[in-house]
């Protein structure tokens, strides 16, 4: 990761700080099988200078904003960049105080704390990814007060008060708009620093597909690009819903490409499929069919 920054022209001040950090906030052998391996590289050198600058303060991270502009691939870079151990804490209407804390089990004939996601990753020094945290309700997540503000403190009733790691951050994610979601309380919301992530450019999505296939033909990289951008503005227009808008969807599209599937069908798998409404369908259908040929193979995808 600091290969790939130092690359991108991310400031070597902020690097050498984070290698600084590795150094004085080591983790135990036992948790370094959840450092993340990324497969993917986020892109954006102003939003990596102010993620690093904000964890490397010892604050915590919200990053906001629509679907594919690479919150969790963000999170998960920047776990593997301090080389932490990450866990991943999904939230959702019946998430509760147990789920996240811990609950109380048998062991050997005692009761004793079976530690949940925040706990283990409180005292192990790791980077706890708070998944669409404005899905859960505003009470069961009131818990989370203590631990994001200057005490810093896990206090469980009936267990001893535990002291967050010194390498401990935390890094929630969420989407306005989605079904289920709600507003976060000023309270939590206040203990965060927020990034508003913004989408991603044709520059850094060239990038990311050069990467990922480093073999496809400079002349279509463009046309998947223009695709991708095409039905964002149709998106950003009102035109389709944002189903269809799906970064993941055009890398696994492309992957199909090179497993052999024609264009038209990794794309209607990987895009078009995604709505289920048979209008919007078409429109996606023919923002497809302006830039890739139907019957396009891999032999001319690929070079």
């Amino acid at each position: 990761m600091l290969d790939f920054l130092k690359n991108e022209g991310i400031r070597t001040d902020l690097l050498d700080e984070v290698m600084q950090f590795q150094k004085t906030n080591t983790i135990c052998p036992e948790m370094t099988y959840r450092i993340p391996n990324p497969r993917f590289h986020y892109y954006g050198n102003n939003v990596w200078e102010e993620a690093i600058t904000a964890l490397l303060c010892a604050e915590n991270l919200l990053l906001v904003g629509p679907k594919a502009t690479g919150k969790n691939v963000l999170a998960e870079n920047l776990a593997a960049l301090f080389r932490k151990p990450k866990w991943d804490i999904s939230f959702h209407v019946n998430t509760d105080s147990a789920s996240l804390i811990g609950t109380d089990t048998f062991e050997n004939g005692q009761v004793v704390l079976r530690r949940g996601p925040i706990y283990e990753c409180a005292i192990n020094g790791g980077f706890g990814v708070l998944d669409e945290i404005n899905m859960a309700k505003n009470e069961s997540i009131a818990l989370l007060h203590a631990i994001l503000d200057f005490r810093r403190i896990i206090d469980v009733p009936g267990y001893n008060k535990i002291i967050l790691n010194d390498g401990t951050r935390f890094i929630a994610t969420m989407n306005y708009g989605y079904a289920g979601t709600r507003e976060l309380n000023e309270a939590l919301t206040s203990r965060f620093m927020v990034i508003e992530m913004p989408a991603i450019s044709a520059k850094n999505l060239g990038k990311l597909l050069q990467r990922e296939f480093p073999h496809l033909n400079p002349g279509y990289l463009e046309q998947f690009i223009g695709l991708f951008q095409d039905l964002q503005k149709k998106s950003e227009n009102s035109e389709i819903s944002t189903k269809s808008v799906d970064l993941r969807g055009l890398l696994s599209a492309i992957h199909l490409m090179e497993k052999g599937l024609t264009a038209n069908q990794a794309l209607r798998m990987g895009l078009t499929s995604k709505s289920f409404d048979p209008y919007e369908r078409e429109l996606v259908e023919d923002v497809i069919r302006l830039r890739i040929p139907e019957q396009l193979t891999r032999e001319k995808i690929f070079a």
